[in-house]
């Protein structure tokens, strides 16, 4: 586990708060929140794919179409995206396209796993945002999975574990 700033904690803690109003709309119980470097927030967004219809509804990207039309990729380069869960290969691939240069998550793809386990046919991409990130021309700082604990509860709550 990463060790954590105040600020990196409570962006992070407010993902996981999202994260749990995406359960209680009925989607998987993911949050993402994008900080500017000056510490305004920029987006905030959950997952709601449930609602939508649509697949690639993650919280991340969701966040990232509301930020990328009103903030440049100057401002973005300097932002953090604080995700209650490690991002998935989409949503890495999002976070590199809109030029965010930092990520701070909760919990990690292997332990998500142990929940989507429990649905049928919930498999996904085995791969890490690290790895992605490792693909971009530019360094991506990844910062997670922290606040474990936390990030789990509303999986633990949504899988009824």
């Amino acid at each position: 586990m990463d060790t954590l700033n105040d600020n990196d904690a409570r962006y992070l803690r407010r993902a996981i708060e999202l994260s749990t109003l995406a359960s209680r709309a009925g989607s998987r119980p993911f949050g993402a929140v994008v900080v500017a470097a000056d510490g305004r927030v920029l987006a905030e967004a959950h997952n709601d794919n449930a609602a939508t219809g649509d697949c690639t509804a993650h919280a991340e990207v969701n966040a990232l179409r509301i930020a990328s039309p009103k903030h440049g990729r100057d401002v973005l380069a300097g932002a953090t995206m604080y995700a209650s869960g490690e991002p998935c290969v989409m949503c890495a691939g999002a976070i590199f396209w809109s030029n965010i240069r930092r990520v701070v998550f909760g919990i990690d793809a292997v332990s998500l796993r142990t929940f989507r386990a429990t649905q049928a046919g919930a498999g996904d991409v085995q791969m890490s945002c690290r790895d992605v990130f490792a693909a971009a021309p530019h360094a991506i700082e990844t910062l997670g999975p922290a606040l474990l604990d936390e990030a789990a509860a509303p999986h633990r709550a949504f899988w009824n574990l």
